[in-house]
């Protein structure tokens, strides 16, 4: 027997909520890949997430539908996700910020590739270090972070409330002046090691003006650095799973979860 699929217009609008809310979060949160996906794609890759949260759609009133409430339902859905996607982008940041501040030092800057998320030219220890975030990103449950954060806020949060407040620019400008500290001390160890190479060096320079220790330098600090990075890489996952929480506690503050 042939069936005939009907969709109610509440069905379709909490639809459209649901995936106004999920691609504001997707432009922020720096998934491995999808910056760099075709529009369409992405289209499809939102669409499909917001259809596997179905069940905590927002139910809406489709008498009570007009087009300048759903255009205000939507910009409020959307700006729910970016709240999101900020609060959890920023916590990733601070590889990029150690990875800069150590590229600069080491000499890694004087080289750059290409970078698969942004399609620009990067230094090779950052775009390295959004590499790394990326997959860790999915190795300690980052993603599973957001799909909860998107439940509670579908349960807690519904299109007519607008949760934000001045506090909430407070909560997020507090998060990135911790994970701005946060790459800081990730990356003074090395930062440091370069440094007393640097004085090592200028000390033998010192003792023995013939000897030609600029062509040294470069590549012992790249080797120094590499080394340090190598003994420190243990800690990566601890160190973004914590930066992973304080972003998880700044969206539920700013959410008002």
């Amino acid at each position: 027997m042939p069936a005939n699929l009907t969709l109610s217009l509440g069905v379709l609008c909490g639809f459209l909520l649901a995936l106004a809310r999920v691609s504001g979060t997707l432009v922020f949160v720096p998934l491995p890949g999808v910056s760099a996906m075709p529009p369409a794609a992405r289209v499809v890759f939102s669409s499909a997430l917001a259809l596997a949260l179905f069940r905590l759609w927002p139910a809406v009133d489709a008498s009570s539908v007009s087009a300048g409430r759903l255009a205000a339902w939507a910009s409020s859905e959307a700006a729910v996700g970016i709240a999101i996607g900020v609060s959890m982008g920023i916590a990733l940041e601070a590889f990029c910020l150690a990875a800069q501040l150590l590229g600069t030092q080491a000499g890694f800057s004087f080289a750059s590739v290409v970078d698969p998320n942004t399609e620009a030219d990067s230094g090779v220890l950052v775009v390295l270090a959004q590499l790394i975030a990326g997959v860790l990103f999915f190795a300690i449950g980052l993603d599973r972070q957001v799909i909860r954060l998107f439940a509670y806020s579908f349960e807690k949060v519904t299109p007519e409330s607008y949760p934000f407040s001045p506090r909430s620019g407070q909560i997020l400008i507090g998060l990135g002046s911790a994970i701005f500290a946060t790459g800081v001390r990730l990356a003074l160890p090395v930062i440091a090691m370069l440094v007393m190479l640097d004085v090592s060096l200028a000390l033998l320079g010192r003792l023995n003006q013939q000897l030609q220790l600029l062509h040294m330098a470069f590549p012992a600090k790249m080797l120094t650095a590499l080394a340090a990075l190598a003994w420190l890489a243990a800690l990566f996952p601890r160190i973004l799973e914590g930066i992973g929480q304080q972003g998880w506690a700044a969206a539920r503050q700013v959410l008002g979860l």
